[in-house]
């Protein structure tokens, strides 16, 4: 299946996971470039699943708040996850979503890094 469009950085699309089991789709927040996103020959964006919220969270999770976000519940980017998505995985937008920032975004950077052991 490939996207109606294709994803911009910051957006908010349901995706399918090699962690997922089939058929289960999840949020994810797309963190690749706009210009690698909408590239013809690209075929896959990177992206960060979200999940919800647990007890205790990692020093890789993101704690998103539904105000921010758009959708209807706090949901935590999963940092350690990012993973390579083809863009036949990617189903559609998460209706009603807001975009994260381009702060969002660069925080979820630096705790990818965290979880490679990559802190000075």
């Amino acid at each position: 299946m490939t996207p109606p469009r294709p994803p911009l950085r910051g957006e908010i699309w349901w995706a399918h996971f090699a962690i997922d089991p089939p058929g289960k789709n999840r949020p994810a927040v797309v963190v690749s470039q706009n210009g690698r996103n909408q590239h013809p020959f690209a075929n896959s964006v990177l992206a960060i699943p979200l999940s919800t919220p647990m007890p205790k969270l990692g020093p890789w999770h993101l704690l998103l708040q539904a105000d921010e976000t758009g959708l209807p519940e706090d949901t935590v980017a999963w940092a350690e996850k990012i993973s390579d998505v083809g863009k036949d995985q990617l189903i559609e937008p998460v209706p009603g979503h807001r975009p994260l920032s381009n702060t969002q975004i660069c925080k979820l950077a630096a705790l990818v890094s965290v979880a490679m052991g990559c802190v000075e």
